[in-house]
């Protein structure tokens, strides 16, 4: 039986060196950022298996980690993902060398914790990632769980490095039969075709959320390795990055073993890759193409496959290398291909023409750049008359395919007839979750009208409060509706901000708002009274970031609520109104919490009235405020300039030995720093302020001297002028 740790990809063998080298497409590599940072990696973690936990080298190892990695998030790359194999990691399309030591190394250690992919997030700190990088060393027999086991514990303990599990209990190799005879047309002998076959499989499981078959345990094993099967778990595998490249990495190299592959195994996975390549979406298929690499990388690819798939699957494949190179190989040409693929007279002469087929895909790929002249629905009925539905299957046993509704409702923009039928489609795509689809052909309509009747079903359905219900909310998709409704989507979100308690998705409403400018400020001002005190503060803020506030507001009546965050931010919108300045100021200084008081001093610096000048006196002399706040406050009381007012000032400085009465400096304070300051800059020429400036000048103390130096140069005495 094979070894099933055999089933990571095997490396692509090397050729033995020729007398006459042969032209060979561009290979994709690592950049040289990537390789780095991967063989830090490997280094690091290695390293936490030698030294103890506290060693210092482990910190300069784990910084140099950190160092490479903020290296990659340097742009605009959000993550970097990482496919997991036995022997080799697959990243951007790649696969490493297998016979690379250190990655080697690397590939091993995440496999045996259970990983099938690892996703590092932009924002990763470096002590998270020196725990994460600690516990992968940690050796899975004698930690209490591999880490692909315990997925949702180090997820809630390291939220910016994510590890996807690999597991293997549904499937199981296929062993060669011992009687001798050749595997049935579902199996295939065991070697490298079933290896890169079962890997395959393998990773595409991963997050397999197709029903389970019936019939027990049997069953289930052996429908796993359906191609069916495959295809369905990538296809509705959600989006994620780490869980492509896995499957890019293993289609890469089972491209090229159905290149030079030959016998029954061979045939076994040639067919099971065609009916995997026909059984996925062709939005899956695009997608895993643009993942494999640059345009040679893709070339190569179909050109290996084109070799030992099907004529059917070699037509998908370049129309979905075609889309996700733009568009690059005339429709015209795989319209006619497609049809004399599936044309029944061909039954008898398949085997004589499929070179034939595979030589124009060949030339295809090589020169066809092309874009096509014709209109999108033109060519969209063409291709309906040229598929295989039409010729193959009776009308008894046809389907609606998935792009029905679409096609239907986007024909009905373009003649502008709407009725029953293009309603029920409608309908139908909001149902499955298809709402930005409508979105898609309302924004792509030839003209605003034309697309009118769509957006009112979109309006009328209440879509964008179904996507504020959803448990994660997709915020691109919600600001595309917001963006179309204009200021009368402002009551739908300000009723989700009341609900959700993530400030952050709040934060991201409150932004959407605040581009309407002033069309949406008294929906919010009417939101303020009944809401909770976080969501008050945040709405008397957003009303700030306006350029008006609506007629008729008053911040006055949340100058009394028990929360002091709302009280500052509606000290803040009343000093916008020059009228409500001076008693706005009165009221925050007297306020208990310090914050609301930063907010009135801070308005005070410019002018005060002089019963708040009074006001912070008697709070900085009751000891009241906090040093910050003291500093201020001296400086504000500067601005009366009378002898109590030095006097004043003087307390802070000054100060009196026992027993020959002879006045000193006060320990430098910011207090006293700031009243010095204040003295020197307003009251030279005053005798009291003259011998203090004198002893600061002669103080001990650098900082004392350095405030009196700066004061000086920043405050030059005006020469008395010549009568």
């Amino acid at each position: 039986m094979t070894n099933p740790s055999q089933a990571a990809p095997p490396s692509t063998p090397t050729a033995p060196p020729s007398s006459a080298p042969a032209a060979k497409p561009g290979v994709a590599t690592l950049s040289r950022e990537l390789a780095d940072f991967l063989v830090e990696l490997s280094i690091t973690l290695n390293k936490h298996a030698i030294y103890p936990q506290s060693h210092p080298l482990l910190d300069v190892a784990v910084d140099g980690v950190a160092n490479r990695l903020a290296m990659l998030f340097v742009g605009d790359r959000d993550s970097l993902s990482i496919g997991v194999a036995r022997r080799q990691l697959i990243i951007e399309g790649v696969a490493t060398d297998p016979l690379n030591p250190v990655l080697k190394e690397l590939a091993q250690r995440l496999h045996n914790h259970h990983v099938g992919a690892v996703k590092f997030v932009r924002g990763i700190g470096r002590d998270e990632l020196a725990q994460a990088l600690a516990a992968l060393a940690t050796d899975p027999v004698r930690a209490e769980k591999p880490i692909g086991h315990d997925t949702e514990r180090v997820g809630e303990l390291w939220p910016h490095v994510r590890f996807f599990p690999l597991t293997y209990d549904r499937l199981q190799l296929i062993e060669d039969d011992p009687s001798g005879e050749p595997p049935s047309a579902d199996q295939m002998a065991a070697g490298r075709a079933t290896q890169l076959w079962i890997g395959l499989a393998r990773a595409a499981l991963v997050s397999d959320t197709s029903e389970p078959v019936r019939g027990g345990e049997e069953a289930d094993e052996s429908t796993a390795l359906e191609p069916a099967t495959v295809a369905r778990a990538i296809d509705e595998h959600q989006r994620e990055e780490a869980y492509d490249q896995v499957i890019v990495g293993y289609l890469l190299q089972i491209g090229e073993e159905l290149r030079t592959a030959e016998g029954p195994e061979a045939a076994g996975l040639q067919r099971r890759v065609s009916r995997l390549v026909g059984s996925l979406k062709e939005s899956t298929l695009e997608r895993l193409l643009e993942m494999g690499g640059d345009k040679a990388q893709r070339r190569k690819f179909l050109l290996d496959a084109s070799q030992g798939v099907t004529i059917e699957a070699v037509i998908d494949l370049v129309k979905a290398a075609s889309a996700a190179e733009g568009q690059t190989v005339s429709h015209s040409m795989l319209r006619m291909l497609s049809k004399l693929a599936h044309h029944p007279s061909s039954g008898g002469h398949r085997a004589k023409t499929d070179p034939t087929i595979r030589d124009v895909m060949r030339r295809l790929v090589d020169d066809w750049t092309l874009d096509d002249p014709n209109p999108e629905a033109y060519r969209q009925a063409l291709e309906a008359m040229s598929s295989r539905r039409a010729t193959t299957e009776s009308s008894s046993y046809a389907l609606p395919i998935e792009c029905e509704p679409e096609r239907m409702i986007q024909i009905a923009i373009e003649i502008g007839a709407m009725g029953p039928q293009v309603r029920a489609a409608m309908v139908e795509l909001v149902k499955v979750g298809r709402a930005d689809t409508l979105l898609d052909l309302v924004e792509r309509a030839p003209t605003s009208e034309a697309a009118t009747p769509v957006w009112d079903f979109l309006v009328e359905q209440r879509v964008l409060d179904a996507l504020l219900g959803q448990p994660r909310i997709d915020i691109p998709l919600v600001t595309r509706f917001v963006r179309r409704m204009g200021p009368e989507a402002a009551p739908t979100l300000l009723s989700a901000a009341l609900v959700f308690d993530d400030a952050k998705t709040r934060s991201q409403f409150y932004d959407l708002l605040q581009s309407f400018g002033d069309h949406v400020a008294e929906a919010i001002s009417a939101r303020i009274p009944g809401a909770p005190p976080a969501v008050k503060r945040e709405l008397l803020a957003l009303l700030g970031r306006l350029p008006t506030l609506p007629p008729g507001f008053s911040a006055r009546a949340f100058l009394d609520s028990e929360e002091p965050l709302v009280r500052r931010e509606a000290v803040r919108l009343l000093f916008r109104s020059p009228s409500d300045r001076d008693e706005t100021i009165m009221s925050a200084l007297s306020d208990p919490d310090d914050r609301v008081v930063f907010a009135g001093l801070t308005a005070a610096q410019e002018r005060c009235p002089p019963a708040g000048i009074q006001l912070i006196r008697q709070r900085v002399d009751h000891g009241e405020l906090d040093s910050q706040l003291r500093t201020m406050g001296i400086r504000i009381v500067a601005q009366q300039r009378t002898p109590d007012a030095l006097q004043w000032f003087l307390g802070f400085v000054l100060t009196e030995t026992h027993w020959v009465r002879k006045p000193r400096l006060l320990p430098s304070t910011p207090e006293m720093l700031a009243a010095l300051s204040v003295i020197a800059a307003n009251w030279r020429g005053d005798p009291a302020a003259d011998s203090v400036i004198k002893l600061a000048e002669q103080s001990r103390d650098p900082e004392v001297r350095g405030k009196i130096a700066r004061t000086r140069t920043n405050n030059p005495l005006t020469p008395p002028k010549n009568e």
